[in-house]
């Protein structure tokens, strides 16, 4: 077990590495510097290589990297020398809009999946199954960059539910920031639905079959007992593994949205430093989304004890 805990954490480690030593590389082959940024258009050569200097950008690459990589094992990720702000500073200020995107994108996905996938595996074939297969075929296809302009003419421009563009926080009423989250979330929402769908569909189609929810029903019980007290906690194994993994996921990946409906979250702010080529910033915050995927996987493997009672028993013996 110690063993297997380890080997998880130093690939962890690996991955984390990797990320950040590929998005330093990439930014670098990019032309410009945040120098060039910070003095203008008009800055002289001497001035832009006198700024890179002051600021450690004349340095190897390499040497950059390490000297970084030493702060942020200190829990140190850096200040922007765009803005003067510490990367964990922005980062806590930004995250929440982020969190809350993803995680109400990913519970309405994984409530209107269920319910279709209960009504579609209830009756495969049918005309309800070939009905919610056409829903969610429309979903898989529609990306988050077409799916947010249309919700925002319709349910914003159009009907004026919800608001166009902005974002209220929690300490402004939590009417108001639901409002304002449920357009992105449902921006974000549609790709996961018609992916959790299809799969809990497939998973709920094979256990419905096994000889366990047959035995429930010769035993009198009835068609909804056996689906949710029989069948969906089996078939919901392969479905958590797919939500932990997209949402971690979906906190790295609001860039589009968070652009589309100008919140301030971490996506906007990503796609900001890159355009700036505020690189610490950049690195920090990818370090920090990669430790967040690699620990929300961690959990993802660890409930699978709670869930199904087969893995209890594997990991016992």
């Amino acid at each position: 077990m110690i063993l297997t805990v380890a080997s998880r954490v130093g690939r962890s480690v690996l991955v984390i590495l990797l990320v950040t030593i590929a998005v330093v590389a990439l930014l670098s082959l990019a032309p410009g510097s945040v120098a060039q940024v910070i003095l203008g258009e008009n800055a002289t050569p001497e001035a832009v290589a006198a700024l890179n200097a002051e600021l450690g950008l004349d340095a190897p690459f390499w040497s950059q990297y390490t000297a970084w990589l030493g702060n942020a094992v200190q829990g140190d990720l850096g200040t922007s020398p765009l803005t003067g702000q510490s990367v964990s500073e922005a980062i806590g200020e930004r995250l929440p809009v982020t969190l809350q995107l993803a995680v109400m994108g990913l519970v309405i996905a994984l409530v209107v999946a269920i319910l279709m996938g209960i009504a579609s595996a209830s009756r495969p074939g049918s005309g309800l199954d070939r009905s919610t297969n056409a829903v969610s075929a429309v979903f898989l296809s529609v990306p988050a960059f077409i799916a947010g302009p249309i919700l925002i003419y319709f349910l914003a421009i159009q009907l004026q539910i919800f608001p166009v563009m902005g974002w209220s926080r929690i300490s402004e009423g939590l009417g108001e920031n639901l409002r304002s989250a449920f357009l992105p979330a449902i921006a974000i929402a549609l790709t996961e639905i018609a992916a959790f769908h299809r799969l809990l569909r497939t998973d709920l189609i094979g256990t419905l079959r096994e000889d366990f929810v047959a035995a429930a029903r010769a035993k009198g019980l009835s068609s909804r007992y056996v689906m949710f007290r029989h069948a969906l906690r089996p078939s919901s194994f392969s479905l958590i593994t797919l939500a932990g993994i997209n949402l971690g996921r979906l906190i790295g990946g609001t860039v589009i949205v968070e652009t589309l409906f100008g919140l301030p979250g971490l996506g906007q702010l990503v796609a900001s430093s890159i355009t700036s080529r505020d690189v610490i910033m950049v690195q920090g915050i990818v370090v920090f989304i990669a430790v967040v995927y690699v620990c929300i996987n961690t959990l993802v493997d660890l409930s699978y004890q709670v869930i199904d009672p087969r893995v209890r028993k594997v990991a016992a013996a």
